[in-house]
Parts: structure tokens; sequence; C-alpha cells
């Protein structure tokens, strides 16, 4: 997964969270809001870096090959 390492507003670091919160919320199904909270992600910015994260390099892998 292809995340930004800082937040694009506040400048922290949301990187090295990302698997943790991948797993728990896309795999054991937890809810964002609890995952964020243990995580310490506080700030609405660096939620929206998790929640509007889309995962577009398959796309444009798949489009170079043609």
């Amino acid at each position: 997964m292809m995340i930004p390492v800082r937040c694009f507003s506040c400048g922290a670091v949301v990187a090295d969270k990302w698997e943790e919160y991948d797993k728990r919320v896309n795999k054991d199904h937890e809810d964002a809001t609890k995952v964020f909270d243990d995580l310490g992600v506080k700030r609405y910015c660096c939620r929206r870096m998790f929640l509007s994260n889309v995962e577009l390099i398959d796309e444009f892998m798949t489009s170079s090959k043609k």
C-alpha cells in the first residue's frame, strides 16, 4: 500500500500506523473510530489520510502493459 508518510495538513507521521489500521479494520472488522483512538490518531486531518486513501498503483500497472 502506498500511503503518504505524513499528513498533508499537519505534517504528523501517519504511514507507520497504516498496517495496524488496515489489519484491524479490513480484516478483523473492528470499528474504525476505536482503532483510530487506540492508535493515537486524534486529528480529523490525519484520519482523512486513512479514510480517503485509494490504491491506484495496480490500475496504473495494468494500463501500462497494454
